[in-house]
């Protein structure tokens, strides 16, 4: 699947520290272990059902900064991205909408290829959808099937027999256990498990935590051939696949929104490990989820915030016309991606005005660089911050689980007190934040 253009990234002077990170599956800050020396980084994509929303940008905010600090310090990155293209939610939408589901998953994915690219995030080397792997997919399912790790469900009205996860049999016989990555008790697996896609109900499974690994083809649905029979993908077999693919096994960091914990991350790594016998990652990292209107962000009940809308200047109530992308970046960046908090409209206003606040600062700080330069050896000169001081600190905060809060913070006094080398400064706003001044 065709990517986007990467921004450019400045190169700056001296080199950054690997970044602590919070690991979901431990509740611990580590370093995860980076494979001769390449950070290998798998993040679950859209399902392309919708237009990009401000949970969406959140997160992928948050990787594309681990990303800037890996390159910073001098690590090679390497990172997949799938596409759901097929699944419940993108059928129903274009059921309702009388749109063939081929093309509306075209048209959001464009969409959404447009928004990455004008927040300036970096795209991931592998791009991948669902449609493009069915064979390696159905392979995979046919290989858990063959190692006694799956099971047929006879499936009323379907061209044969829905294929599902033995969660028990895998957390017995394979390396992987339930709860390898999701801390939560069983109570809180099932009401997840029935909130997120599982299904907990259905009749015939062998424990109610089973996911679902092939769906048998049903009348009306798309379909496709395959050695276990005609039918299409599950949910998170699809990621086991093209992450492992993609990276291989044991690879740095796999991420997404905290939504992702349970069940996806979970099973995910559980296909995975008992195809392979390894771990699928070292590390779990997991974004916050952004709300609107008291509730968090949904396609479902629809309290969304379009990044096109925001970027045209059409989102309702927004002021002062299109956004520019990095007044859009500083709003989300003003919150750990750790967070859970609310979007409020005003936001926007307040990150354009930091913005502006910064470039002022920055052609104040030019303007008297160049009055020193023009005066005397022995004139008097304003006492300004330390450039090659600034961008240490913003490193040592970047390297404490990606703080960019503190990072605004330090950009904040630098730019209000006058910087000595203020151009060093704005390579490093955009280097390490994405942010152009």
């Amino acid at each position: 699947m065709r990517t986007w253009t990467p921004p450019e990234i400045p190169e700056l002077p001296g080199t950054g520290t690997a970044p602590k990170l919070f690991n979901t599956a431990t509740g611990r800050l580590e370093h995860p272990a980076i494979p001769e020396g390449r950070a290998l980084l798998y993040v679950c994509g859209i399902t392309p059902y919708d237009a990009t929303h401000l949970g969406h940008a959140f997160t992928y905010l948050a990787f594309d900064i681990m990303q800037r600090a890996w390159r910073d310090a001098g690590i090679e990155t390497v990172y997949a991205q799938n596409i759901t293209d097929i699944d419940d939610p993108l059928l129903e939408r274009a059921h309702d909408t009388g749109v063939d589901w081929r093309d509306l998953a075209d048209g959001q994915i464009g969409l959404f290829r447009s928004d990455m690219f004008r927040l300036g995030m970096i795209p991931p080397d592998h791009y991948v959808a669902v449609t493009e792997r069915i064979d390696e997919i159905a392979a995979a399912v046919r290989d858990l099937l063959d190692r006694g790790f799956a099971y047929r469900v006879p499936t009323e009205g379907a061209a044969g027999e829905d294929v599902y996860f033995d969660v028990q049999g895998a957390s017995r016989d394979s390396q992987w256990r339930l709860g390898d990555v999701a801390p939560y008790d069983r109570a809180t697996m099932l009401e997840f498990s029935a909130e997120r896609g599982g299904d907990p109900d259905r009749s015939g499974k062998r424990d109610p935590l089973d996911p679902l690994l092939w769906r048998a083809a049903r009348e009306g649905e798309p379909s496709w051939e395959s050695p276990v029979g005609v039918g299409r993908p599950g949910w998170h077999v699809e990621c086991s696949v093209i992450a492992t693919e993609a990276l291989g096994g044991a690879f740095t960091v796999q991420g997404g929104g905290t939504d992702l914990v349970f069940p996806h991350h979970e099973f995910t790594a559980a296909h995975a490990t008992a195809l392979s016998g390894t771990p699928l990652a070292h590390a779990y990292s997991h974004a916050g989820l952004v709300g609107y209107h008291g509730h968090k962000m949904s396609k479902s009940r629809g309290n969304l915030v379009f990044v096109s809308k925001l970027l045209n200047g059409t989102h309702p109530g927004q002021t002062g016309g299109p956004a520019d992308p990095s007044a859009i970046r500083l709003g989300l960046l003003a919150h750990h991606y750790r967070s859970e908090w609310e979007w409020q409209d005003a936001d926007l206003e307040t990150a354009a005005r930091r913005l502006e606040a910064w470039r002022t600062g920055l052609e104040r700080s030019e303007a008297a660089r160049a009055r020193d330069l023009a005066a005397p050896d022995d004139a008097p000169r304003e006492e300004r911050a330390s450039a090659l001081g600034v961008i240490q600190q913003l490193r040592a905060a970047l390297a404490n689980d990606l703080d960019t809060p503190v990072m605004l913070a330090i950009l904040d006094a630098a730019f209000d007190r006058g910087i000595d080398q203020p151009r060093l400064v704005a390579d490093a706003a955009h280097a390490l934040l994405g942010v152009r001044l």
